[in-house]
């Protein structure tokens, strides 16, 4: 019989109590994790895909879309664009960001039953939004720019099967060093390079899944009239001398975000290009690339 078992039983006798041992405090449960609200779920089986009926189901036709990383003169090419004027390219839109919300049972069932994926109605919503815009500048091309739109080329491509790609191209080191000097303190090189390679790389993957018309930022400000001379004939347009005068047109303000906002761009003319850099200020992480789009043997 051990000491505990006797001193309790002693205890027991004379005071009607035990001794036990105090367990270490138990932490606390952790909380249920938050529940999503409708509005933000999905509905189940969701699907990509083209449009049911595509004489119904898409008033924008034949839309332009520039793909390019940032940094790459995508604003320049854009206001040498929305100066024809056949040609809307508005600022960066930022349209695949809008999502839609189907907060009540109701109207998911709804939508279930009218057989609706979610990125159908998106789909729907993106098309409206862009024709709109475009029926406002009373011309008949959108041309849209979104950088971060090679994120997503497959939906768009996906969304409207009659779409245009345009593929502009710049020397990665070049894309890295102005996403860099655009905020050194906020964007240093460490982040730039990883930064930058990642809409490099899903630009080249759209570049070999879709067709289109490649454009070198390098060509484009060196001869601007034989570059957009090659793309208005890609486009069935017939070129005009003021895209090379796009400070006389009025593009929308050159704003942080959506869009280039530094002082080259808002000079209304077009201006030369950095010095390349030599193959030794490449970074090795950019070889593969610099390579592929023949900045590097």
């Amino acid at each position: 019989m051990s000491w505990r078992y006797r001193a309790n039983a002693t205890l027991e006798g004379l005071t009607g109590y035990t001794l036990t041992r105090k367990l270490g405090k138990q932490p606390p449960k952790p909380p249920p994790p938050p529940k999503v609200p409708l509005e933000l779920q999905r509905l189940p089986d969701d699907a990509v895909r083209p449009p049911i009926d595509p004489a119904h189901d898409r008033l924008l036709r034949e839309p332009v879309f520039l793909l390019s990383s940032v940094r790459s003169g995508s604003t320049l090419l854009r206001v040498m664009l929305n100066s024809h004027s056949q040609i809307h390219s508005p600022i960066e839109t930022h349209f695949r960001r809008v999502s839609v919300g189907l907060g009540t049972d109701p109207v998911r069932q709804a939508m279930g039953l009218l057989g609706h994926t979610h990125s159908d109605i998106e789909h729907l919503v993106w098309d409206r939004l862009l024709h709109r815009e475009l029926i406002r500048s009373g011309k008949p091309i959108m041309a849209e720019k979104t950088p971060s739109n090679v994120f997503a080329w497959r939906r768009l491509a996906t969304c409207w099967p009659d779409a245009r790609f345009i593929f502009l191209l710049r020397h990665p080191m070049s894309i890295v060093q102005s996403w860099h000097e655009a905020d050194p303190v906020k964007r240093p090189m460490t982040e730039a390079v990883p930064r930058t390679l990642a809409y490099m790389t899903y630009l080249e993957e759209a570049r070999t899944h879709l067709e289109g018309l490649t454009l070198r930022y390098e060509e484009l400000v060196a001869d601007p009239e034989a570059q957009l001379r090659r793309l208005c004939l890609f486009l069935g347009v017939e070129f005009e001398p003021v895209m090379l005068e796009y400070g006389k047109k009025d593009h929308g303000g050159f704003v942080k975000g959506i869009g280039d906002w530094r002082d080259k761009i808002r000079t209304g003319t077009v201006v030369a290009g950095r010095p390349l850099p030599s193959p030794e200020q490449i970074p090795t992480e950019l070889h593969e690339i610099c390579r592929t789009w023949d900045y590097l043997q």
